[in-house]
């Protein structure tokens, strides 16, 4: 610790938590841990695989699912790192530096995933209400760009977290209340003024949950094209290849409105089940959504592995 004067010590190491009065047992949460960053890389991994494979899928709609799986496979490994030495080797100890960077990127990595979440609800809306004009609006090379605007959006968006934060100065506690780090939680340890960071995390809160509100509106419009589709068994098979998108918007979001409103809420406070709640929304997205989406291409899929075996 380097002293600042003769009553401030400025705190050099941050201090991570697992799950309070489990410690004993943090070796064997590991495991499941573990087990659930390795089917999500896996999964990722093998939808990019099976996308790139296959000609039948080089179409919009599979490129943005690419960009999903690629955005679920950086948050993975962004937090990776923390998580195991958390619970596999009791070691909660993270410097200032690697804190601020692991937080830039799933900060990042989480906008990301944000705004191509909120695109695909708007392919699938132009795909169901207007299917004739579907591929020419948004040919190989415009979806291209797009990933790179959103690329570049998301990291502009979170570049200056770093940099706000490390001007901040911290002592007296060093204890964050994640098994990682982010924006809000570090912000709180400083005992200088944080208000620019108040504010400017307030900022890119509201853009995501922009995000969240058109991609709800897009939804809405979605069911009501599919409500006004000819018979019954049309808008069920037109329904149906929305499931998998409404349930993947559901796994990212459910997490971030339910631990939102228990931060709200003084009395719905609980430490264990925001802890919880916490590591669900980087575990439970990247590990679900390769599951989700597979699931609606069963058939190429058991092709794939056969074609392996």
């Amino acid at each position: 610790m380097h002293t600042l004067n003769s009553s401030k010590v400025e705190i050099t190491t941050f201090f991570l938590i697992g799950i309070p009065g489990l410690e004993h047992v943090h070796v064997w949460i590991s495991v499941p841990i573990c087990l659930m960053y390795l089917v999500a890389i896996l999964g990722s991994c093998t939808t990019l695989f099976m996308i790139r494979t296959e000609p039948s899928r080089h179409a919009p709609m599979y490129y943005f699912l690419s960009k999903l799986a690629v955005s679920d496979l950086r948050l993975s490994l962004s937090s990776l790192p923390t998580m195991l030495l958390i619970f596999a080797l009791n070691a909660t100890g993270i410097s200032p530096s690697a804190c601020f960077a692991q937080e830039f990127f799933i900060h990042g990595f989480t906008n990301l995933e944000s705004s191509v979440l909120l695109v695909m609800s708007f392919v699938r809306f132009l795909a169901i209400h207007n299917p004739l004009r579907y591929s020419s609006i948004f040919p190989n090379a415009r979806v291209a760009k797009m990933g790179l605007v959103f690329l570049i959006k998301s990291t502009l968006l979170v570049l200056a977290f770093p940099f706000t934060l490390k001007r901040l100065t911290y002592c007296r506690k060093s204890l964050l209340s994640h098994s990682y780090c982010l924006h809000q939680d570090v912000m709180k340890l400083a005992c200088s003024d944080n208000t620019v960071n108040f504010f400017y995390g307030f900022f890119v809160v509201l853009c995501m949950m922009t995000d969240s509100m058109f991609i709800a509106v897009f939804n809405v419009f979605i069911l009501k094209t599919v409500m006004g589709t000819g018979s019954h068994k049309e808008q069920l098979k037109a329904l149906n290849t929305c499931v998998s998108h409404i349930c993947a918007v559901l796994i990212f979001y459910m997490p971030i409105i339910v631990s939102a409103s228990m931060h709200h809420f003084g009395k719905l406070k609980c430490p264990v089940a925001m802890i919880l709640i916490a590591d669900i929304f980087l575990l439970v997205p990247p590990l679900m959504n390769p599951i989700v989406y597979c699931v609606k291409t069963h058939k190429f899929v058991r092709r794939f592995w056969g074609n392996l075996v």
